[in-house]
């Protein structure tokens, strides 16, 4: 069996946006994060701006997406740490998403670092 090229882990508002979806929108989206850890995908997980990337869903005419960024601090594993996410209408990212993700970011880092 192929090995992933990295774990993912949810912060508490990731999976409370998941958690308030539609059960076959929310197993879609989570096939999409498996699939995108075993490849390479930019359909599936995409570079939005410097740290910050996407998990990207299309589901019946609807772009889900769960903002994400890379934790390579552990010698051991690389961790993608998913932030938060939206249900897409434009297509346009809204700057307010990317900000709050790269807050989530820096928060997740600065907490990381006072456990160490």
């Amino acid at each position: 069996m192929q090995t992933p090229k990295f774990n993912v882990e949810f912060l508490e508002e990731a999976s409370e946006f998941l958690d308030g979806l539609d059960e076959k929108v929310r197993e879609k989206i989570i096939y999409n994060v498996t699939k995108a850890r075993f490849s390479s995908d930019k359909e599936l997980f995409k570079k939005l701006v410097d740290e910050i990337w996407e998990f990207r869903t299309l589901f019946n005419k609807t772009h889900y997406r769960l903002f994400a960024f890379w934790d390579k601090s552990e010698k051991t594993e690389t961790v993608v740490i998913s932030t938060h996410g939206l249900i897409k209408k434009t297509d346009k990212t809204p700057q307010s998403d990317l900000d709050k993700a790269e807050r989530l970011r820096k928060k997740y880092f600065e907490l990381k670092s006072m456990r160490k």
